[in-house]
């Protein structure tokens, strides 16, 4: 459950007390927007900046951006609720400037991947590491990047608000369905390879096997090299037809990650059926207090 946060001023020492205090059965998590770094332009990570529009995007400004976000996470929706409620009561000089609400449908562990089933009915989450050492290789900021010093060991987190025309999408057939997005429902490749390996797209030049405009291929053309950023995304319904997925990705350089996987998919077959309307860019301060004391300092 994703909440943009804005500030009537901005008390950034506030921030160190969200997770401490709020609900011992809800994970808690932080992230940082550029505009809270509007008066200490050097402290901002380096490339955190308002999330830009891209090709079909319908951005609402009212459910973009953020100066901070706070997700929280957990097994039961009166938990959620209840954090949700304190957390705005600890911080009275904040307000709310949008929510979202989302959940993972058949969520489970399968071979070190973390896997759930979006709207579309397809299983997603294979392309995720499978070790913790390749979740950090990929994702957390390292000396060296020229990032301040206080945000190694953070990570970039971007967060895409994407409506699915579900009732568009349904009346494919389920064979069309599978070739728009380059993979079978449970995860295996279009070529036969089993869901956990990884298809040899150089032998299919021509599409015939995986159509060259499939999700799937234009986002990692080579799946042996996978695009540095590990995904959490989680599915949501606001009714009346406004149903789709909570786009989730962390990454150590949104260059290298998310936009450059995000200008590939210009001109997929799967874009006639999302809409991207919200959402934005933030940055994950490390573990620890040594952030929130760098951000403070004089």
């Amino acid at each position: 459950m994703p909440y943009a946060l804005s500030r009537f001023p901005a008390v950034i020492g506030q921030l160190e007390n969200i997770g401490r205090t709020i609900a011992p059965r809800v994970n808690i998590s932080l992230g940082l927007g550029s505009s809270l770094f509007s008066e200490t332009p050097a402290l901002r990570p380096r490339q955190l900046k308002p999330m830009p529009g891209f090709s079909g995007d319908l951005l609402d400004e009212s459910q973009t951006h953020g100066d901070a976000l706070v997700y929280l996470e957990g097994d039961s929706a009166v938990d959620l609720e209840d954090a949700a409620r304190r957390l705005l009561s600890l911080m009275p000089a904040w307000r709310q400037r949008w929510r979202i609400g989302g959940f993972r449908k058949e969520n489970r562990n399968q071979g070190g991947k973390w896997l759930a089933r979006n709207p579309f009915h397809f299983t997603e989450g294979f392309g995720n590491p499978d070790t913790e050492r390749e979740i950090v290789d990929r994702a957390v900021v390292v000396p060296g990047q020229g990032e301040p010093a206080w945000a190694e060991g953070g990570s970039y987190q971007v967060i895409r608000i994407v409506r699915f025309a579900t009732d568009l999408w349904d009346r494919d057939s389920v064979d069309e369905q599978e070739r728009i997005i380059g993979r079978r429902r449970e995860g295996r490749w279009l070529d036969g390879t089993p869901g956990k390996e990884q298809p040899n797209f150089a032998a299919d030049p021509h599409g015939k096997a995986t159509p060259l405009d499939s999700h799937v291929r234009l986002a990692a053309p080579d799946r042996r090299n996978p695009p540095p950023m590990v995904r959490r995304s989680y599915s949501y319904d606001r009714g009346d037809g406004d149903s789709g997925l909570i786009f989730s990705c962390f990454q150590r350089d949104l260059v290298q990650g998310f936009e450059t996987v995000q200008r590939r998919l210009e001109g997929e077959s799967l874009a006639k059926y999302v809409l991207t309307t919200g959402g934005g860019y933030f940055f994950v301060p490390p573990p620890g207090d040594g952030w929130t004391e760098a951000l403070l300092r004089p």
